[in-house]
């Protein structure tokens, strides 16, 4: 399958209908989604895996790693309400997805592949969340592909030193983030977003 095909498949994952702020639930651009997804294919990260989508939302990179031919793809978010739509449009498109409600700290599921755009804790209520998503990625998985904010990254790096873990490939992008709360001043915001490929270097 080609990228575009793959996008504008992911275009039709439906977003949040209620987001809610303190959760930073931007939902990944299908551009964007669809690169990461192609990138992790193309390292064989996700085809006959069992691919996990933590803090999936309404499942974009979970979708996508069905349409990429993932063996097993599991999605976990804590809030109820975009799992509900997530499970409605695999019900509805005929998606062997497993969707599951629970906060990511008492997830204990191995397997070959995490994929996930946490939240940036651009929000008081968030700070460190990105640095927990990526502890409990690295804890369930050998290979974890996640966004964060491009100024975070040497952060990130000495964090993964710590887990026995480094990146073996990174990409920018400019994510967009529309205007969706009475807090946001403009229509669009663009944040310098960095894709990192973490890998476990010891067990």
């Amino acid at each position: 399958m080609k990228k575009k095909q793959l996008e504008l498949l992911l275009q039709k994952i439906p977003p949040p209908i209620n987001p809610k702020p303190h959760l930073e639930q931007y939902m990944t651009p299908a551009t964007i989604a669809s690169d990461i997804i192609y990138l992790a294919h193309q390292f064989n990260d996700i085809t006959d895996r069992t691919v996990l989508d933590l803090g999936c939302g309404t499942g974009i990179f979970a979708f996508g790693a069905a349409i990429v031919g993932a063996k097993k793809i599991i999605g976990i978010d804590i809030d109820k309400d975009v799992i509900s739509i997530a499970k409605k449009h695999a019900t509805e498109n005929k998606y062997h997805i497993d969707f599951f409600v629970q906060n990511i700290e008492n997830v204990n599921i191995t397997c070959n592949t995490v994929i996930m755009n946490p939240p940036f804790g651009a929000q008081k209520a968030n700070k460190k969340a990105d640095r927990k998503f990526i502890e409990k990625a690295a804890e369930l998985s050998d290979v974890f592909y996640s966004l964060h904010l491009s100024e975070t990254i040497p952060f990130i790096k000495k964090l993964l030193s710590a887990l026995n873990a480094e990146i073996t490939f990174h990409k920018e992008y400019s994510f967009p983030i529309k205007w969706m709360h009475t807090f946001h001043k403009k229509e669009v915001k663009k944040y310098h977003v960095s894709l990192i490929r973490g890998l476990k270097t010891s067990s």
